[in-house]
């Protein structure tokens, strides 16, 4: 998918930008949808992709909002060994913006903690 750059830079701000584009990370505790528990489909903010069902969100305790599971062909992982760590980012497999990274941490049936940033989600109602 084409994204203008400038555009999406004016539309998202400059911190979902970071995020979204230089793979920075939102401090924890400080996005709009760590404590959130609204019902509905979590989306891309850079091209509107549905990513995580609000079913799959859960509470990890780290600050950021967590889901078990992604869409079934929402997201795309890219090896990541920036700071001396072995990870699985998560990237739109729309747009391939930057969202979070995955472990196999979590509390569920799955074992997956999708640990995703705020500022790259929109939540759309049900």
């Amino acid at each position: 998918m084409e994204i203008n750059e400038e555009e999406l830079k004016k539309r998202v701000g400059p911190a979902a930008y970071k995020v979204l584009r230089e793979k920075d990370t939102e401090a924890p505790f400080t996005g709009k949808y760590v404590y959130e528990n609204a019902k509905g489909t979590y989306a891309c903010v850079a091209c509107g992709s549905k990513l995580f069902s609000s079913d799959t969100k859960f509470d990890s305790g780290t600050g950021w909002p967590s889901f078990d599971q992604a869409l079934p062909g929402a997201v795309a992982y890219v090896h990541d060994n920036a700071y001396g760590m072995d990870r699985n980012e998560v990237v739109c497999a729309n747009c391939k913006s930057h969202l979070g990274h995955v472990f196999s941490d979590g509390p569920t049936q799955t074992g997956k903690r999708y640990c995703m940033n705020s500022v790259c989600l929109n939540l759309e109602s049900e």
